[in-house]
């Protein structure tokens, strides 16, 4: 099992009066490209400040690759790595030259072993055969894909990223879901937040969500996925049979409703968990019904993310 990356415990973060986030506790894996989703206020930004040093919280015990960040803050840093959302990049500059004037401060040392270590980097981030253009010539992808090249300079253990995809049109997304994973399989734990559910859910190995700064779920993204989802399934059942009949047989059974017939497709909500979905199948099948397949329609992330915006979670 990989060690532990980042270890949260119990933390806490008030404005005043209002609480920000509120008593979570999460164990982050090295190795991995794990998501912070949410809504807006749900609590991402101040659990970021915290994990980056930035901010005190209320209470709480967060560790970094092994440091403390509130007892061994200066060694925290120097494993760590933040990128902003929309991070600034001069227009006046070349590639390497941006790069080169950020791996100076770092201390990285002679300008060779600097020049070797960007191109490193641009490789990484698939911008290499550009470490001449300007930077005022790149897309927004490719500039967030720049941006992602200066966090590694100095070979953080960790890597914590702001809506890093945010505004990508699908290409861009792919070149940096390509590159965070190229991370991840070389021991680097990456942390990235967004409030696009389904964007994380193709990224990250593991996420949680959030809203009004409590830890609603995490896992998988099908874990999560269940955790949130609505209790009334979407099911359908395809037949080689007569439609009609299992129709009128599902209608007899408890916990059924909204029935549609489409052809040799029925379509219904079920109200019940796992269980009770796996005995309708089989009395379904001991019915007599031909039956040839049986699926779950999940619901989609979007939907998910909107209703705990709205907060009205269903288990």
């Amino acid at each position: 099992m990989s060690e532990s990356g980042i270890v949260i415990k119990d933390l806490r973060v008030d404005y005043g009066d209002f609480v920000a986030v509120n008593d979570i506790s999460l164990t982050i894996p090295s190795g991995v490209v794990y998501g912070l989703v949410g809504p807006n206020g749900a609590g991402k930004t101040s659990t970021f400040k915290v994990l980056t040093t930035l901010m005190e919280p209320t209470y709480g015990e967060v560790n970094v690759a092994g440091f403390d960040i509130f007892e061994s803050a200066e060694e925290a840093r120097r494993v760590m790595a933040y990128m902003p959302d929309l991070a600034p990049v001069p227009s006046d500059l070349k590639l390497w030259e941006f790069l080169d004037f950020h791996a100076d401060t770092h201390r990285l040392g002679r300008a060779s072993d600097r020049r070797e270590r960007l191109d490193e980097c641009l490789k990484i981030v698939n911008l290499y055969d550009k470490r001449s253009a300007w930077c005022k010539e790149l897309s927004r992808g490719q500039t967030q894909r720049l941006v992602l090249a200066k966090t590694l300079l100095h070979r953080p253990k960790v890597l914590i990223l702001d809506e890093p995809a945010s505004g990508l049109d699908p290409l861009s997304r792919r070149e940096m879901r390509i590159a965070l994973q190229a991370l991840a399989a070389d021991g680097a734990t990456v942390v990235v937040s967004s409030h696009i559910l389904s964007e994380l859910a193709e990224m990250c190995s593991s996420l949680c969500v959030m809203n009004q700064g409590e830890l609603l779920a995490s896992g998988t993204a099908e874990e999560v996925r269940r955790a949130l989802g609505r209790t009334e399934r979407n099911l359908s059942v395809m037949t080689s049979g007569d439609s009609e009949k299992v129709k009128a047989w599902l209608e007899g059974w408890t916990g059924v409703s909204e029935l549609k017939v489409d052809g040799s497709r029925v379509g219904f909500q079920f109200l019940g968990g796992e269980e009770e979905q796996e005995r309708l199948l089989i009395e379904l099948v001991n019915a007599g019904l031909k039956i040839r397949s049986f699926e779950e329609e999940s619901s989609s992330f979007e939907e998910i993310l909107v209703r705990v915006a709205e907060g009205n979670r269903e288990v």
